[in-house]
């Protein structure tokens, strides 16, 4: 039997990916059979991942806040590999601050990276998608949003983040609608607490059980362990899965 999430013949673009989940996935991805994009604004720790992968991961250092760095990016991904099936929105940033302290710079710098980087590059990505599909591609790719649960419930001293995680519902959505007609399929990936470099004040002893008393599952998870449903959704395994927000945190939320 084919293995449905088999990412054979894919070319993936992850932004974010010299380390934690952007790392975790383009691992995957790679080991699933899929050419890889890594994109990050550090150049030395993309390198390093680089290194590690191998010569299907061709690594493009830049800040996706910047607007031309997408369009550059798809360019070079299909001069390189032929096409780009796949987008994984996963950049990241946090300007952590109380409401009534937060400075306009914490506030712009958050949305900025989480929700202007994720337009540019669902756009650039999409445009190419769109002419592949008018060209009479029957599947041409698959894009997945990284956001997180502080966009469903709100997050104490990020309001800056939560709101750019929850704009990631609409620019999910939206995109799902538009071109699902086409079969440009978008969903969203919502995190609870994953063990990354993020989270580490979270998981401080002075939060650690706090946090832990609210997931069902009383434990973390690990950037492999999330990346997992990440690359399912990207793959021909989710064919009719368009348009969804899906929770990966050990029942730190449950609702209908």
């Amino acid at each position: 039997m084919k293995n449905p999430m088999s990412l054979a013949g894919k070319t993936v673009i992850v932004t974010g990916a010299a380390q934690g989940i952007g790392r975790a996935i383009s691992t995957l991805a790679l080991e699933l059979g899929a050419r890889v994009v890594g994109v990050d604004l550090n150049a030395d720790n993309l390198d390093a991942t680089a290194r590690e992968l191998g010569e299907n991961f061709l690594p493009l250092a830049g800040d996706v806040a910047d607007e031309s760095l997408a369009t550059d990016v798809v360019a070079r991904a299909v001069t390189a590999f032929g096409a780009v099936h796949g987008l994984v929105n996963n950049a990241g940033i946090g300007r952590p601050a109380m409401i009534h302290k937060m400075t306009p710079s914490e506030w712009q710098q958050v949305l900025d990276v989480h929700l202007n980087g994720a337009f540019f590059f669902t756009q650039a990505v999409g445009i190419h998608m769109l002419e592949r599909a008018k060209a009479g591609d029957k599947t041409p790719g698959a894009i997945v949003n990284i956001s997180s649960d502080a966009g469903r419930r709100g997050s104490l001293g990020q309001i800056n983040y939560a709101a750019a995680k929850s704009g990631l519902f609409g620019v999910t959505m939206t995109a799902a609608r538009e071109w699902a007609k086409y079969g440009i399929r978008a969903n969203a990936v919502c995190f609870g607490l994953v063990e990354t470099a993020m989270t580490e004040v979270a998981r401080s002893d002075r939060f650690r059980d706090t946090y832990l008393e609210q997931i069902a599952m009383g434990r973390f998870s690990t950037p492999e362990e999330v990346s997992v449903p990440v690359c399912f959704l990207l793959s021909e395994g989710a064919s009719y899965i368009t348009g969804q927000i899906l929770s990966v945190n050990g029942g730190y939320t449950i609702a209908m």
